[in-house]
């Protein structure tokens, strides 16, 4: 089968295109003929040896699927050739077919476009996890949310009014903007381009104070790290919780006297481990997620597709934070 493949660390650049042996599938496998692959921050990683998993090479990124099931390994029920699905692995995704564990295989509904249903998992199913069981987000409660044009932002941005929040959403240019209010945020706020020396620093966090209010972010949904954490800690509401969900700007370093100052938590969101320790929990929020997809409280934005021979320009727009919404790869 072809696929777009990382033959030694690097860039997005030192991928091509190759062959992979097919394969049968084992024992409570689906081999799943691929349709969409959305592309995720951990593909930038990955492909660098950056990330906390190295698969052996060649390998083919890309961890967040949709395609329709074309083999059925040994065990596996309820599950015929020709149904689809969509599903998060490791990596992989980035080819013509793909083995899902059939515990991670979540049934594409009716007449849904199966590239929204590759947008749909990992940002939605990691913002829920984050505002419900890490941020305890409450009606009537502000989030701030960094990144807030990205999927991730934008999942955040929907997900927060549907639980009852006021959302301000923080981005990094007007068309961003644009794309937030789109997605329902109550307010809006441009930040500059890191690094920030003190002055400006005190100046952005100034900027989020305003954006949130006077009493704070109950919840800040932080995905962007590096300089832009700080300022967000800042304002933050007595008791609030920060939730810290990735690092594409750089790991902070933030200073913990403020936490004491506000009373409030840091918190960390990790989806994947969540999934694998409680997938009960997890299905049941990915059950909702559907249902909420399908009353239209949320809808996965796409920025741009690729086809598979240009999936490394889809993971270099990704990286480079050009993208307003999710980046996919059709096969």
């Amino acid at each position: 089968m072809k696929a777009l493949l990382s033959r030694a660390p690097g860039g997005p650049d030192t991928l091509a295109m190759g062959e992979l042996p097919d394969r049968e599938p084992g024992a409570g496998e689906l081999r799943v003929r691929v349709l969409a692959c959305g592309i995720n921050y951990p593909d930038v990683l990955i492909i660098e040896d950056r990330y906390q998993v190295k698969p052996p090479r060649p390998f083919a990124p890309g961890s967040e699927i949709a395609g329709e099931v074309d083999a059925i390994g040994d065990g596996v029920e309820g599950w015929a050739i020709g149904d689809r699905l969509i599903a998060v692995l490791g990596h992989g995704g980035l080819a013509e077919q793909v083995m899902v564990p059939v515990a991670r295989a979540v049934r594409l509904p009716a007449g849904r476009d199966p590239i929204e249903g590759a947008a749909l998992l990992m940002t939605y199913a990691t913002t829920y996890h984050a505002l419900v069981d890490r941020g305890q987000l409450q009606p009537g409660e502000t989030l701030l949310v960094l990144g807030a044009a990205g999927g991730v932002g934008l999942a955040a941005i929907e997900i927060g009014k549907a639980l009852g929040a006021t959302v301000a959403a923080a981005v990094s240019s007007e068309a961003k903007a644009a794309a937030a209010q789109d997605a329902g945020a109550d307010a809006t706020l441009v930040y500059g381009h890191a690094p920030f020396d003190k002055e400006a620093s005190k100046q952005l966090a100034d900027a989020f104070k305003q954006a949130v209010g006077k009493s704070g972010a109950d919840v800040v949904y932080d995905p962007v790290g590096g300089d832009y954490a700080e300022p967000a800690l800042r304002s933050i509401a007595w008791e609030g919780r920060y939730l810290v969900v990735g690092f594409p700007a750089g790991i902070p370093k933030l200073p913990l006297n403020l936490t004491l100052l506000k009373s409030c938590d840091v918190r960390g969101v990790f989806w994947g481990a969540f999934a694998m320790r409680e997938p009960a929990r997890d299905r049941a929020n990915v059950e909702r997620l559907l249902a909420w997809w399908a009353e239209g409280r949320i809808q996965p934005r796409i920025d741009r597709t690729y086809p598979l021979a240009e999936g490394g320009a889809a993971i270099a727009r990704l990286a480079a934070r050009e993208a307003i919404g999710k980046v996919m790869v059709v096969i």
